[in-house]
């Protein structure tokens, strides 16, 4: 057991923040919050659906595979609410196997999903919110598309947004 400043530190507690740390930094594990690293393009004919089909390549956005996940974990509190997020690899694979089953707008919609796992669960809603017609005026879609591109690397999200307003504009659905 190591010790910190009068603190009891167990190898468990230890090995799991490892596990999370590397997770985050992009070590095969789990992704970088910027970039999204898949190792080879996926085809729907023998890799759907992936959960079974390909299973080496699902994770959980803290790592953990597929077969780490069980009922009796999360009963007994081992698994939490990040060790069941997708990881935005996972959805580039779903997008790759709808791109390649002839579905661009399937596959554009996951790409656009990898991203906003980049954005905190609540200001995605903040935002959602924003997104309703007559809640937000023209500079404030636009402020938001901008925080997308710079602040969460979401340039599909940040061109979706700038559509809506487009859009919105067009229609008068804009905050007056």
């Amino acid at each position: 057991m190591a010790q910190s400043k009068g603190t009891n530190i167990s190898p468990d507690l230890i090995a799991e923040a490892v596990k999370r740390v590397m997770a985050t930094l992009g070590d095969g594990s789990g992704d970088s919050d910027a970039t999204i690293v898949v190792t080879e393009k996926l085809d729907a004919g023998k890799d759907y659906p992936l959960g079974s089909k390909r299973p080496d390549l699902v994770r959980s956005a803290s790592g953990l595979s597929l077969d780490d996940i069980t009922l009796d974990k999360v009963v007994d509190g081992k698994i939490s609410f990040d060790d069941v997020k997708i990881r935005p690899a996972t959805l580039e694979y779903q997008a790759q196997i709808g791109e390649s089953a002839k579905r661009p707008r399937i596959a554009a919609n996951l790409r656009r999903a990898a991203e906003m796992t980049r954005i905190p669960d609540e200001r995605v809603l903040e935002m959602y919110n924003s997104l309703r017609p007559y809640r937000s005026t023209k500079q404030e879609l636009l402020d938001i598309a901008e925080e997308l591109e710079s602040k969460y690397s979401a340039r599909i999200c940040a061109e979706f947004v700038r559509e809506a307003v487009d859009v919105y504009e067009k229609r008068g659905r804009l905050k007056q």
